[in-house]
């Protein structure tokens, strides 16, 4: 797969209304809006070390395809799941630990773009980002 490198937010659809139906305040959405969002992603056969760096915070994840992991994102909301290949997509399917309500998430290849699709209570919001 094509995923391997540095990849950074470019822009952003319906990122602001995805973060209200999750339930992230007013304010962090602002500055969620306007992260700065760097993503590295390195692959090893099945598994991938995703480093996050933005304005807030910086991590890395190591995770296994098909191997249940847990994982917190900016806002503290705390996640478990995993993530799978579908085709030529990366999915993830993550349960909520505070409401037990699940939120997909997909990275593809789209041209020269890593297009990072959410859905989250019928919300659907993409993150697209430029190498």
């Amino acid at each position: 797969m094509a995923f391997n490198g540095t990849w950074k937010i470019d822009r952003n659809e319906n990122y602001e209304k995805f973060m209200e139906v999750m339930g992230v305040n007013m304010m962090k959405r602002k500055l969620g809006a306007h992260d700065n969002l760097k993503i590295t992603i390195q692959q090893d056969g099945n598994k991938f070390t995703v480093k996050e760096s933005s304005n807030f915070r910086t991590i890395e994840i190591e995770f296994t395809l098909g191997v249940n992991f847990e994982y917190s994102l900016a806002d503290g909301t705390e996640l478990t799941g995993s993530w799978n290949v579908e085709g030529n997509k990366l999915v993830g399917t993550f349960t909520r630990k505070d409401n037990g309500k699940v939120l997909t998430a997909f990275r593809e290849i789209i041209g020269d773009e890593l297009v990072q699709t959410y859905v989250y209570e019928g919300v659907e919001a993409k993150r697209i980002f430029k190498r």
